[in-house]
């Protein structure tokens, strides 16, 4: 897959050793010419990804619906709206949806794999069909049922196995096939998310791991086409409304100090998300971790209810500044242990989102003690401390400092700050020898 070489030997396009975080580097001279036939296979996995995309989005939002009988506003309002008791049912039947559906997804599909990163990164690009969309299928079913995981992680699967599947019809090579998978996946996120330039510069950055021309193009044109596609039946607007936040020397130094603590906390949370995967139940013990951590995290919602989900109601309420010092506390504590412990339960789902929150909860409690000494836009801290421990996480600078600009839409005069945040945290956590939350969900060789 790496042709014989090692990651630092693999040379960048200026002629210098180009040396990254992620153990997937490809150089660009390693793909041959992008033929006709394969850009006929970009446009077909734009198109795949975007409707694959908007039909799992739509299965998450039902499964929300009908369980916790709301249907219109926020998941966290119809959650708080709906009792202790039915958060701890609803987490229950979730861990036992969990269980039961992978466990005979397994039986039914057989062996193999259902991981992009592994795909991409041991496995050539292969990725079995009927396996992922069915992984994919019920991570958004749990998701939407209140599972602390990300909602992203079943269109990336989606998006990357369709793409595995033109290029066994098209008989591409292996580079091409790699090639094709990561521009499926990127696009799957693109489409959710709204954000195609961000999902394209994940492709290259976090999938590829090389920023080039050569490869940007199909990963922007697949991106696009998928975020197209899909906003025939998804929303085209921001994901988060973020208040219009000016420049400030308030929080261009706060950036610079908070940058090293969002690269600890970063760290911290890849190690966890790591001891999670290591200790991942197989067998029939599938059948019952789901249940009991999912419960237990139904139990911790009775009083904390903004666990439930993904994050993305936590985030909102942190770029809005509506959540008191006390409850960020707790919320920054227990949201990465409801979500690594799901993780560690064996269920599927995504991390994106967790992240982010984890990063906002971190901005957002340290900003409240700084305005106290030097006043500055409340919506501001939060943002610095999301995109600061998104970056860290991820390896991936520059996808994530775009990512958040096309997430939020309204933080351009933040762009200085933002910077600062990201490069001290980038500097913590590369010092400390920290790899990726997706590379540390490969399996050991």
């Amino acid at each position: 897959m790496n042709g014989g070489r090692s990651n630092d030997e693999r040379k960048d396009e200026s002629g210098g050793t180009g040396i990254l975080e992620q153990p997937n580097l490809i150089a660009p001279a390693d793909v041959p010419a992008l033929s006709a036939r394969f850009w006929v296979l970009v446009v077909a996995t734009g198109v795949l990804a975007g409707l694959a995309g908007a039909a799992l989005m739509v299965v998450l939002h039902t499964a929300a619906h009908l369980t916790y009988s709301y249907r219109s506003g926020s998941f966290l309002t119809a959650v708080e709206q709906a009792g202790a008791s039915r958060r701890v049912m609803a987490l229950a039947a979730a861990g036992a949806v969990a269980g039961v559906g992978w466990w005979l997804l397994r039986w039914w599909t057989g062996a193999g794999g259902s991981e992009v990163s592994t795909a991409l990164w041991r496995d050539e690009g292969h990725l079995p069909l009927r396996r992922s969309l069915g992984t994919a299928v019920l991570s958004v079913v749990i998701v939407g049922m209140g599972a602390s995981l990300g909602r992203e992680g079943a269109p990336r699967l989606a998006g990357a196995a369709l793409a595995s599947r033109l290029s066994d019809w098209a008989r591409l090579n292996t580079a091409h096939r790699r090639l094709l998978a990561a521009c499926g996946a990127g696009a799957g996120m693109a489409c959710v998310y709204n954000v195609p330039l961000g999902g394209a510069l994940l492709t290259l950055e976090v999938m590829l791991g090389v920023l080039s021309l050569r490869l940007a193009l199909p990963a922007l044109a697949a991106c696009c086409i998928a975020t197209a596609v899909s906003w025939t039946v998804l929303p085209t607007g921001p994901t988060y409304q973020v208040p219009e936040v000016g420049l400030s020397a308030s929080l261009t130094v706060f950036a610079v100090l908070i940058g090293p603590f969002a690269g600890l906390l970063a760290v911290g949370w890849v190690r966890m998300i790591r001891i999670a995967h290591e200790h991942r139940p197989t067998g029939r013990g599938l059948l019952i971790a789901p249940l009991v951590v999912f419960t237990a995290v139904g139990a911790l919602a009775v009083p904390y209810p903004q666990l439930l989900g993904n994050g993305k109601d936590i985030v909102q309420l942190t770029f809005t500044a509506q959540v008191a010092a006390p409850l960020l506390v707790a919320l920054l504590f227990l949201k990465p242990i409801a979500t690594t412990g799901s993780l560690g339960s064996g269920a599927s789902g995504g991390l994106f989102t967790p992240t982010i929150a984890t990063g906002a909860l971190l901005g957002s409690l340290t900003g409240q003690g700084w305005t106290h000494a030097w006043p500055a836009p409340a919506a501001g801290f939060a943002v610095i401390g999301a995109a600061a421990v998104l970056a860290a996480a991820m390896q991936a600078p520059i996808a994530a400092v775009v990512l958040m600009l096309e997430l939020t839409r309204t933080i351009d005069a933040l762009m200085v700050p933002l910077l600062f945040a990201v490069a001290g945290a980038m500097l913590v956590s590369r010092r400390l020898d920290t790899p990726s939350i997706y590379s540390v969900r490969l399996p050991a060789q």
